[in-house]
């Protein structure tokens, strides 16, 4: 179960303005698992990576809230997209 891949990757901004990107569940749940900080989207992303390991949701939902969480961080990648700006207030993940 832990393999289990996403239709499309998810990308995500790190450190520095670095993409990382989320292939699967577990790779999701690690990095929602990793964040600085306890938001409601973060605890929601974490719920749904459990459940589609546990194999209780399919993994194109967890997918669907964790671009929730990254989309309220304001650390999704769009496409040809270019790191947030410093000091947007927006949490880093370290």
């Amino acid at each position: 179960m832990l393999a289990q891949p996403f239709s499309k990757p998810v990308r995500v901004w790190v450190g520095l303005g670095f993409p990382r990107q989320l292939n699967t569940v577990a790779d999701a749940y690690q990095f929602a698992m990793e964040w600085c900080g306890n938001s409601p989207e973060q605890r929601a992303a974490i719920r749904a990576c459990r459940a589609a390991l546990a194999g209780d949701i399919d993994a194109e939902t967890a997918r669907g809230v964790l671009v929730a969480f990254a989309r309220k961080k304001d650390i999704l990648v769009q496409d040809g997209a270019a790191p947030p700006p410093a000091g947007s207030g927006q949490q880093r993940h370290v």
